[in-house]
């Protein structure tokens, strides 16, 4: 088994997730976070979408109990083909998905704001390519995030090589 980068403990650790939580990540790449995440569920469940093939491949055999255990799915999507129905998530979480930071986003956050349970939290989380980037991106994202009746956090943290940024907005 590899091991876990940094940036993915870091943030998994950020989401405090409880045994019943329902959450989506987007962009889930290899499904290393899935995995964390799903090995702090009992109740609850994961969710994962990639547009990758291959990543969802890959996220689908590292995180095979999860899912036979009904803790964990992934799913070969966009977020802009995520299904809007009843569903509702607890903690929707992002780790270095540009589309956030490098365009308006406008439609992804509303999407991503409708699929929150009350008191759900929605995290984006960033390794920046160089840490003087920390300020610019929590400068972009932070008026993204900052909406009426919630409640906004950054927060930032150190790996052994580069600055971790995270911004969470928790819906009332």
């Amino acid at each position: 088994m590899t091991s876990v980068p940094q940036r993915l403990a870091w943030a998994v650790e950020q989401l405090d997730v409880r045994p019943d939580d329902r959450v989506l990540e987007i962009g889930c790449g290899p499904g290393v976070a899935v995995d964390l995440v799903a090995a702090r569920l009992t109740t609850g469940t994961v969710t994962a979408i990639d547009r990758s093939a291959h990543a969802v491949d890959t996220a689908r055999r590292r995180n095979h109990a999860h899912i036979s255990a009904g803790r964990a799915d992934v799913l070969r999507l966009d977020l802009a083909e995520l299904p809007r129905g009843d569903d509702r998530f607890d903690k929707i979480f992002a780790v270095n998905v540009n589309v956030f930071w490098t365009s308006a986003a406008d439609r992804e956050v509303a999407l991503l704001r409708g699929l929150l349970a009350p008191g759900g939290t929605l995290s984006l989380f960033y390794e920046p390519p160089a840490p003087a980037m920390v300020r610019e991106m929590k400068d972009i994202l932070l008026p993204k995030l900052t909406w009426p009746g919630a409640t906004t956090v950054v927060s930032t943290g150190l790996t052994e090589r580069a600055a971790l940024l995270g911004v969470q907005v928790t819906v009332a």
